[in-house]
């Protein structure tokens, strides 16, 4: 999660393929087994920018979920000590408070012990999150990865925009919203929104599905009916609408898309 770059919402979408080529493009997924996931690591982070190249991360979040049971077993949260924090005006983390004196290596010992038991990590924009892990002092994740905001299908009775903030998932299941911004606290709220889903082992299930890329076929005078359905303009396909999404989820599309090929996604 963290900051989060806005895409442009203009520009034209190339002529549709036939209805042969899309199946055909169906086709090629590999249909794997689904992992049933029994405990989940909910985490998140701050940092301060949006690159691992030029940024760091300074603060982590993360709680141990039990699916079965909708009962949280631990929770760990820490700061990462840093020089600066560009982001302060964001996250309200001053640097001078990261580098005071915390226990901030056992807070990291801790998170790998509940990273270790975990069946999948959950995190909201998890693109974002994941991208930290595997630099100093953070382990990288091998641990299946499953996005709150893009990969889970939330009810339609909860009537949330396609790629719903944390805020609006909270507070569409029920959940008062009191802050934002720091690691913990973004877990908590999406943690009491998994307490509340009735259907919650099916969601996980579907959201781990594979995903591959793919570009919308619309018209540009039709283009709001990419938007709607979660496609992004011009952020992982060069002057195309595209969404990752699952064999199932392409097909049930009420329009036609595309298998991205991986010289046609954006640098």
């Amino acid at each position: 999660m963290g900051l989060a770059a806005q895409a442009a919402l203009t520009g034209p979408i190339e002529e549709q393929p036939s209805l042969w080529h899309q199946s055909d493009l169906l086709s090629l997924v590999p249909a794997e087994p689904q992992l049933q996931p029994t405990t989940l690591l909910v985490l998140d982070t701050e940092t301060t920018g949006l690159d691992p190249a030029s940024a760091q991360c300074i603060e982590v979040g993360a709680v141990l979920f039990h699916v079965p049971s909708r009962s949280v077993l631990s929770q760990v949260s820490f700061l990462l000590p840093a020089a600066a924090n560009p982001a302060e005006h964001v996250n309200g983390i001053a640097a001078m408070v990261t580098c005071l004196p915390q226990p901030w290596q056992a807070g990291l010992q801790h998170f790998q012990s509940l990273l270790a038991v975990a069946d999948a990590v959950l995190a909201h924009n998890a693109a974002f999150d994941a991208q930290w892990f595997g630099i100093k002092p953070l382990p990288p994740i091998e641990k299946p990865w499953i996005c709150s905001m893009n990969d889970i299908e939330w009810p339609p009775e909860r009537h949330l925009r396609s790629a719903p903030s944390v805020r609006d998932l909270a507070l569409a299941y029920g959940v008062p919203v009191w802050a934002a911004h720091r690691a913990l606290t973004d877990c908590t709220y999406l943690v009491q929104v998994l307490e509340r889903c009735s259907d919650l082992e099916a969601l996980l299930v579907a959201a781990l599905e594979p995903r591959l890329l793919y570009r919308a076929n619309l018209p540009y005078a039709e283009r709001h009916r990419a938007k709607q359905a979660g496609f992004r303009w011009n952020e992982a396909v060069r002057g195309a609408w595209s969404r990752r999404l699952s064999e199932r989820q392409a097909q049930a599309l009420p329009f036609l898309v595309q298998r991205v090929e991986a010289d046609s996604v954006a640098a």
